[in-house]
């Protein structure tokens, strides 16, 4: 059988970048960015004050109190256009200009006003309360990166920088068709034989949360030609995601209409658990995930194989999900051949160590476990036993982008 990493490099080498579309910097959140925007001006455009008070010479103000002249104003959005001669001031508020000559602004609370006679009851400093030109960025520079997520902070920041609109890479349209007779949509009767279908609504908001365009297609009988159909009119997608039906029984027939539509198969099984029956398939530019009908094993597999699909779609290098180290809390035995995604439970120690706590069912059915879990123990092919306190590696599920 062919290892997790073996199969994800195969994945991952069939995807490549999608072309990129235009979009208003407004609806840009959660896209990928296909290049990066140049700044188109300087932020701030000139030295600005920071607060309101008075702009004035430090050097005019040795020690305080000192009374100085009021000569004008520089509100925000307008400006005091004279140089500032020694012994003068001029009143600035927050966000604006500060006067040619003026190296400092005194804040409001520390001058006492008497008409045009302004009262400095604290020394200033040179560059207090400033806002230099060009603080935040200089026109040309290029703070947001090419194949970087968008968050709402970097439309902030590309609507700073005077964008309207941005070059993002389109969003991969992915087609998810379940087979079997046994399956039925929520909320439809289910007959004495038959369950609900949650795996293609899992998978369509997987899709979506990780920047794609989900197109779930109605459950597909245990029918040869209609079965081929849909494959047909998946294959029209960027990518067709099969769920179930993968396997090489008597009713498994999704392998069998792949290759009646001349699609070669690349691999059908693989080392892990949950999860075995994965399969690739491709022809032409048309690609075929096929996850496992099993709801817990479709979920580990999406993460794994699915995700790093559609980042190099997205531009992005479509790696395997990041681990980090947790120390485990029980003791667990040797692992056989294949790599265990184990659910468990994570927690922190009196000093703050990262803890793993598998859960004491591991069925592949049962999707209260693996809601009731935040991570995902990996245990190596033939791991040995372990200890409780010895070092694992754990996929945190908090905070994974599509609100896995």
């Amino acid at each position: 059988m062919l290892s997790v990493r073996d199969a994800h490099a195969r994945v991952i080498a069939a995807f490549e970048a999608l072309p990129s579309e235009m979009v208003s910097v407004a609806d840009a959140a959660g896209r990928v960015l296909a290049a990066s925007p140049q700044a188109r001006l300087t932020q701030p455009p000139a030295d600005l004050s920071a607060m309101d008070g008075y702009a004035v010479r430090a050097a005019d103000v040795p020690a305080a109190p000192t009374t100085l002249t009021l000569v004008g104003q520089a509100p925000a959005g307008g400006s005091y256009d004279r140089a500032l001669q020694p012994g003068e001031t001029v009143r600035i508020f927050t966000g604006g200009p500060l006067p040619m000559g003026a190296d400092s602004i005194v804040i409001q609370e520390d001058t006492k006003a008497d008409g045009p006679r302004i009262t400095i009851l604290e020394a200033p400093r040179v560059g207090r309360h400033i806002r230099k030109a060009g603080l935040d960025f200089s026109a040309g520079d290029t703070p947001l990166a090419a194949g970087r997520t968008l968050t709402t902070r970097d439309v902030a920041l590309a609507a700073a920088m005077n964008h309207p609109w941005l070059s993002v890479y389109r969003k991969p349209r992915v087609a998810i068709l379940s087979t079997g007779d046994e399956l039925v949509m929520p909320g439809e009767p289910v007959g004495r034989n038959q369950i609900v279908s949650s795996s293609g609504i899992a998978v369509a908001a997987l899709v979506r949360g990780w920047g794609g365009e989900p197109t779930v297609f109605d459950i597909a009988r245990d029918d040869a030609k209609l079965i081929e159909s849909r494959i047909e009119a998946g294959a029209q997608h960027e990518l067709l995601i099969t769920l179930g039906g993968a396997s090489v029984g008597d009713h498994d027939l999704v392998q069998a209409a792949l290759k009646a539509q001349r699609f070669d198969m690349d691999f059908w099984k693989i080392a892990m658990r949950p999860g075995k029956p994965l399969m690739f398939a491709a022809r032409d530019r048309a690609r075929v995930l096929g996850l496992p009908g099993n709801p817990v094993s479709t979920m580990v597999c999406a993460l794994l194989f699915l995700k790093p699909a559609m980042e190099r779609m997205l531009g992005q290098p479509g790696d395997l999900v990041r681990t980090v180290p947790a120390r485990l809390a029980v003791d667990v035995k040797q692992n056989d051949q294949r790599e265990d995604y184990v659910r468990s439970r994570l927690g922190r120690d009196a000093d703050g160590t990262l803890t793993v706590d598998p859960h004491p069912v591991q069925d592949s059915s049962m999707l209260s476990v693996l809601a009731a879990c935040d991570g995902l123990m990996i245990r190596p092919p033939h791991d040995p036993a372990r200890e409780a306190g010895d070092t694992v590696q754990v996929v945190d599920l908090h905070g994974l982008p599509g609100g896995y």
